[in-house]
């Protein structure tokens, strides 16, 4: 993925959004910085040898990071102790409850280890 597909990608998100998605996407590269950055399902990401390790999208309100469900499974408690909002494969975010750079690293970490690579 190139800078401008990000850079569009983080323009066209609600104004308050995308701050927020520079930060997940900072604490990615960061955290997987032998991946590649993707755009998949319409949506920014990181994937190493082609598989997708995390993505991170804007909605209307929120944010959402995308990982394996593995990863949120080990990390239910970090979440619920944040009050973030957990589902099978994402976690959800607004600005009022950032998700801490920190947090994301670690859920990027263990979603790489829960795929294998």
């Amino acid at each position: 993925m190139t800078a401008d597909a990000r850079a569009n990608y983080v323009a066209a998100a609600p104004a308050p959004l995308g701050p927020l998605l520079e930060d997940v996407r900072a604490a990615l590269a960061s955290a997987l910085p032998d991946a590649d950055e993707i755009m998949m399902y319409g949506m920014p990401g990181f994937a190493i040898e082609g598989v997708v390790v995390a993505g991170y999208a804007a909605f209307s309100k929120q944010c959402g990071l995308y990982i394996d469900p593995a990863a949120i499974a080990a990390h239910a408690d970090a979440l619920k102790a944040l009050q973030l909002k957990p589902t099978k494969t994402g976690v959800t975010f607004t600005p009022g409850r950032p998700i801490p750079a920190a947090l994301v690293a670690e859920l990027a970490l263990a979603s790489r280890r829960a795929k294998g690579l």
